[in-house]
C-alpha cells in the first residue's frame, strides 16, 4: 500500500523544503513543511519517504 519514494532536497526556504522525486523524470517540485522532515536536512541530501515518514538516506 505504501510505496517507498526517494527525494532530493533542492532548496530550503524558511519553514519549508523543496523536494524533487529522484526516480521520475516528469517530477515536479514538492513543498514540504520542515516540521515533517528530519532536523539534519541540507540542500542536496536524499530522503526516503515510506509509511508517512521521511528519513535521510545513507
Amino acid at each position: 500500500m505504501f510505496e517507498k519514494k526517494i527525494y532530493t532536497v533542492t532548496g530550503i526556504d524558511g519553514d519549508y523544503a523543496h523536494l524533487m522525486e529522484c526516480e521520475r523524470e516528469d517530477a515536479e517540485d514538492k513543498l514540504v513543511a520542515r516540521a515533517l522532515l528530519p532536523e539534519e536536512i541540507y540542500e542536496g541530501c536524499r530522503l526516503s519517504y515510506e509509511m508517512m515518514v521521511y528519513r535521510i538516506e545513507d
